[in-house]
Parts: C-alpha cells; structure tokens; sequence
C-alpha cells in the first residue's frame, strides 16, 4: 500500500472548532512558509465557518483571505467545504449561483472541495460537484457520518455509488461530531472499498476521544486520507493531531514521510497565537463522550456556548444538549452539520429559554418541514410538523429545481456597492451582513471585533464595576463599601455595604420613571397619577403588559412585519430576529391593535425589552 496522505486543518476546522472561526489572516500568512514545506495533500483554509466569520466578526474580505493564502501556498493544495447546493450560506441557491461560485473559488485558488448535504440528500451535491468538475479541480463527495435508527452501513455504502456515478473524485466520510468507533470505521471502510473504486477520505472529531484510534482503523482497512490538525488546535472538538499520527505512522507501510521536527516549529507558532484569542476559548470543547448522544458536532459545540454566553445563559447548556436529541429525532434524524446543526441547535435553545418546547419556531424549522432543504432521512413528527406549518403542502423534488437563476437579480441588487463578482457572491451568501460589509468596506469604515488582553480586561472590569468609593452629600463624604446584593431584577433589590465601617443594608427601588418617547428622564414627580414603563438601556420600554412583543434571545431585528394602526391576532408574525446565524419570527403577544413599534430592521434587541406593543381587543 502507498503511504497515508495527510490534510491539514489547522487554518480552517481546527480554529472553528476551539475558538469560534476567530483566527485572523494576519495571524496565518507569517507561517504559511513553514506549512507549505511540510508536503501535506492538501491544507484546508476556506469554506466552512470561516466565509461567514470574515464578514460578521473579523471583517475581513473573504475572497483577499483566499488570494493571500494562495500567494502565500505555492506548493500546496488550498482546500475548502462546500456545502452542497447551499455554498456556504444558509439556504439553497440556484444553479447558477453555484456554478458561479465554485469557478471563482478555482479562479481565487481553491483545489479541492470537500462537498456535503446537511440531509445526505444526494441531489443536493450534484450540481456542485459538476461544477467542480467542469473547472477541473478536485471533487470529494462526502457523506455526513452520524447514527440513528436509519444510518446503518448500508445506507452510507449507497450513498458512495451515488456520489461516485455523480463523478466524485473521491469519497469523504465526514464524521462532524465524533461518532465513528474504531471498530465501525473498520466495518465502514471496507465495506465502501468493496462497493467503489475511488480513495477514501477520513474526516473526524475528537470530541468522544475516539478519533485518534478511528483514523488508524481507518488507515489499515483502506482510508488514503486522513484529517488532521496541528497540535496547537487539534484534540477535543477539533480533530487528532497531525504530529501525533504522524509518530504512530512512522516507520509502518503506511509511514506519511513528513518531518515530525518541522511540524512542532509550526506548532510551536500557532500556541502562541492561541493565546490571543483567549475571549473566545470555550469550557465545552474538550473531550466530552456526551456528544455520543447528543451529537453536537465540533464546529457547532464552542459557537453554541460563545452564543449561551452572550446571552447570559452558559449556566443552560446541559439542558440545551439534553433537548437537542429530542429535536432531532422530530425532524427526522438529520445529520448535525451545517446548517442542520444550527437549525436543530437554535430550536432546542428556543425550547429551553422559553421554556415550552415549540413556543417559537425558527423560519429555518418551518423551511425544514417544508422540504425546502431537501428530504428527511427518516419521518418527521407529525404533530410538530403541524405546529410549524400547518396543513402546507410539502415539496419532494430536489429543492433548487424551483429556483430560478439568481445571478442577473443578485448583480443588479448589489451593483451599488459591489465591485467585482467576488463582491457579487458575497452579497449572494449573506444579503444583509454582505451588504454592510460592502458598505462599510467602500466607506473605508470596518471595523473587526476587539481582541481584548487578559490584564486590559481586569482593569476595565475594575473601573466600571467599583465597589468601594467614597460618596459626598450636602459637604459630607462617607466611605461605602459594597459587601453584597440581591438578584437582578427584583423590584426592591437589596444592597449589602458598610458606610464608614458600620454594616448596613440599603433597599433600591427601581422607579418607573423614564420617559422612553421622549428619550429623557422625567422630572421625578411622585404624584403622578401613571406609571410610566422603566427603560432598558436601549431606550425600548421594558415589558410592563400583556400586550407587549419580547424575544426569547438576544438578536438583529431583520424585518418589521407591522405598524401602528395594524389589526393582528395572537400568533400572527409581525417581527423577524436573527440569532445564533437563524431567522426567527416573533409573533403577537395577544389580539389587537398595534400601539407602538420600538424597533426597526437592524437594531439589537434583548429579551428584557419590549418591541412591539399591542392594545389588546
């Protein structure tokens, strides 16, 4: 047998999966000279995560990302994943689009696409990987690993004719979350090798610390290619390490034949780079076998809690994985790999803040049911099903043969402010974070997230939460100490200090008296006759009666569906949220007629804030 080819993942999968997609460009080029002289199959540095995480988070231009890395790997195949008919957003696109898409990434530099469907839905790979084909570049059909009532081996190894009649130019066995035994992927490889004749690709997370001992079945039943990732950011949600199966390969028949000292200088660089992004470091991506039930996949599990913890609910994420499970199985056992694992992930956090399962239903859920993302692997509940969509009709053709070409809308959508096609196809993947981007790009406007420094964070931390100060009144200063306080959020908080050393306990009493229309403070007359509702630091009202419009987490206000003077029934939809990368419509509170409207498409919004507000019939 010919040696063990190896694929390195330390510049896209493996940054995704520990700190949340963050690393930034400047952080990768100084060591792509080292990386480039390792002699690896190819390197993985695109795709994914990461096209979405440039234009949100880091801003950054995707497309220069791809260019300066292909400047900087001469030698190497660039890499990407691709998902299927949906790119790298989070729809489908028409075929069109995706044909556009894929040659720009070969023109930019990308050799090799590592192509998947959320569903294993094949038709949703086939125009993807004839357009890979028609570009002459490297085509890995991949099949999404995962295990349910219905994903035996069987069900994979007609995938794998599938993919290879389509013209893969290999196979790929994605296992996003870590499910694959060492035994099973024995049984898994053979078993595709007796039925194809391409190579075969092993792809998996080290999330149940399983991975390591997966990969060598994989390699002695007849796996060409495995994944791995720089020590740096290999192990637990992301992937084994590169230098380690390199040491368990050397001096075998399947010895890789690359230098184990070269590698720890590279590891050695991006250790300290790690360091950098230390805001983004996650408790939930180590080894963690709970992933053999509630399959969060690697690239999903430190974005999930990045998200539990903006919005203060980190102390949640147990019951968030417990629910996921039970969502998945009433969608019909899909694969969790995006955008699946998004859509079944932010519906259990739905589940869990609101506390009543399907309270709120994503549009992403609701597109699920509809067959908008192609077809379920196995039946879906039915009764969730009717919550979502009623009595709808459902779509079983392939998804995007109801799509009409895009390409000349998209143009003309964003020729004010797109450049290049590039520009083009940004602006295709992410209509509204592209088009700030762009706007902000040509303005000469962006601005990246802030890395912050450990010792920066702790003096700010200092300065805006004093506990110990001096107070002046009527020419008289006590010295107050704050020893201790009751919750958040409760009418009458109490307050534990000591003035000049004597204990004392002090009740505050938030007032409702903040004029939010006016957007300044009352007078603080007591004798008014009508409370007025207490403000949130944005201005917006809290929610002070039944009428009023919440959300369950925080998000960007992407549609207003209602004005004032408009009539609406409980349910009706009349705001649109994007949280956690979803779409999700907030509907009326109760029957009657809409007061005020608080919002506008764009804006942040939190829970504790009233939206919308509705005078009840």
């Amino acid at each position: 047998m010919s040696k063990i080819h190896i694929t390195e993942l330390v510049l896209r999968d493996g940054h995704q999966s520990l700190i949340a997609t963050r690393m930034r460009t400047e952080d990768m080029l100084p060591i792509c000279a080292k990386l480039d002289a390792i002699g690896f199959w190819s390197i993985e540095a695109w795709g994914g995560a990461t096209f979405d995480a440039c234009v949100r988070f880091l801003k950054e231009d995707p497309w220069e990302r791809l260019a300066k890395l292909r400047k900087a790997l001469p030698n190497s195949q660039i890499n990407m994943l691709l998902r299927g008919q949906n790119l790298l957003g989070y729809r489908h696109y028409s075929d069109d689009v995706v044909h556009a898409f894929v040659k720009q990434a070969a023109n930019a530099g990308v050799d090799v696409f590592r192509i998947f469907d959320a569903l294993n839905d094949v038709r949703n790979l086939r125009e993807a990987i004839t357009a890979v084909k028609k570009v002459g570049k490297h085509a890995i059909g991949t099949l999404s690993y995962t295990t349910s009532p219905v994903h035996d081996i069987a069900y994979f190894v007609a995938m794998a004719k599938e993919l290879e009649e389509l013209g893969s130019d290999s196979i790929g066995i994605k296992d996003m979350a870590g499910l694959l035994t060492p035994q099973t992927t024995g049984e898994l490889i053979r078993a595709i090798k007796s039925a194809v004749n391409l190579p075969i690709h092993v792809h998996s997370h080290a999330t149940s610390g399983l991975a390591s001992m997966s990969l060598l079945k994989g390699v002695e039943n007849g796996a060409s290619i495995i994944d791995t990732c720089n020590s740096s950011f290999s192990e637990g949600a992301s992937h084994p390490t590169t230098e380690s199966m390199v040491a368990a390969l050397k001096g075998t028949e399947y010895d890789t034949g690359l230098d184990l000292a070269k590698l720890q200088e590279i590891t050695a660089y991006f250790r300290e780079v790690r360091r950098k992004y230390w805001q983004y470091e996650s408790e939930f991506t180590g080894v963690d076998t709970r992933v053999l039930v509630n399959q969060v996949p690697g690239g999903m599990i430190s974005n999930l809690s990045n998200q539990l913890k903006e919005q203060g609910a980190l102390d949640r994420m147990d019951e968030v994985l417990a629910e996921i499970p039970r969502v998945r199985e009433d969608l019909g056992f899909p694969p969790l790999v995006t955008p699946t694992s998004q859509i079944v992930g932010t519906q259990a956090v739905l589940n869990v803040m609101t506390g009543t399962r399907y309270k709120s239903i994503t549009n992403e859920v609701k597109n699920y049911f509809l067959g908008q993302y192609g077809q379920a692997p196995s039946p879906v509940s039915q009764s969730v099903r009717k919550l979502a969509i009623g009595d709808a009709e459902v779509i079983t053709c392939r998804p995007a043969d109801l799509l009409a070409p895009e390409m000349a809308r998209l143009q003309a959508e964003s020729e004010r402010i797109a450049k290049s096609e590039e520009d083009v196809l940004t602006y295709a993947m992410f209509p509204d974070i592209g088009q700030t981007f762009l706007q902000e790009r040509n303005a000469g406007s962006l601005k990246p997230e802030a890395l912050h420094t450990k010792e920066a964070a702790n003096t700010a931390s200092a300065r805006f939460a004093p506990n110990e100060f001096n107070v002046t009144l009527h020419g008289e200063t006590f010295h107050i100490k704050l020893t201790g306080s009751g919750h958040a959020g409760e009418e009458k908080r109490p307050f534990y200090v000591s003035v000049d050393g004597i204990a004392e306990e002090v009740i505050v009493e938030t007032l409702d008296e903040i004029e939010v229309s006016g957007g300044a403070a009352s007078n603080g007359n007591k004798s008014s006759s009508k409370k007025k509702a207490a403000a949130t630091s944005s201005g917006r009202p809290r929610p002070h009666h039944a009428g009023c419009v919440t959300t369950a987490m925080p998000g960007t206000i992407v549609a207003v569906k209602a004005k004032v003077g408009d009539k609406v029934k409980a349910g009706d939809g009349v705001l649109v949220i994007e949280a956690m990368k979803m779409e999700n419509e907030i509907q009326a509170a109760t029957t009657g007629t809409v007061v005020a409207v608080h919002v506008s498409k764009g804006d942040s919004v939190t829970p504790d804030e009233s939206l919308l507000e509705i005078q009840p019939e």
